[in-house]
């Protein structure tokens, strides 16, 4: 496996309200919790993340476009963004890392505008429905693409 992989995790809108937000869709794991289990996951493959969250489109932007300096890929929770961002899947796909989505629900069995993704498309892989797991799940993944070559 190559030494010192580095992934940026970035969270969308309203993520930073995990575990007061509607618990009984998004659960009561806060943020910072899920942000913990990553650093742990990673640091088990020798990776590391660093983590981004903003209620901002423009801030995820620019920090997506400084990740393709010193990342090795991206899992990326988009929020209602990934319903309505052409910006941000422009700029996952400008970056050419590897990217993994996650959600927290399973966006399928919700709402019908829930169930289009801008990003899936620029996307490794998706991961929905699996709680504060998808994270964990969606970085296992993008870590062992990213050892396979």
């Amino acid at each position: 496996m190559p030494d010192s992989l580095r992934v940026l995790v970035v969270h969308g809108p309203n993520l930073n309200l995990l575990g007061t937000r509607e618990p009984e869709i998004y659960g009561e794991t806060t943020l910072p919790e899920i942000d913990d289990r990553l650093a742990s996951e990673a640091k088990e493959w020798g990776a590391e993340v660093e983590t981004f969250q903003s209620n901002h489109e423009g801030a995820l932007v620019d920090r997506i476009q400084d990740a393709s300096g010193w990342a090795d890929g991206i899992l990326i929770n988009a929020g209602a963004l990934t319903h309505t961002s052409v910006a941000l899947r422009d700029v996952l796909a400008a970056t050419d890392l590897p990217v993994v989505e996650v959600h927290l629900s399973n966006v399928h069995a919700r709402e019908s505008f829930r169930h289009h993704s801008y990003l899936s498309a620029v996307a490794t892989g998706v991961i929905v429905g699996f709680g504060p797991d998808s994270y964990v799940l969606g970085l296992r993944g993008l870590l062992d693409s990213l050892t396979r070559g």
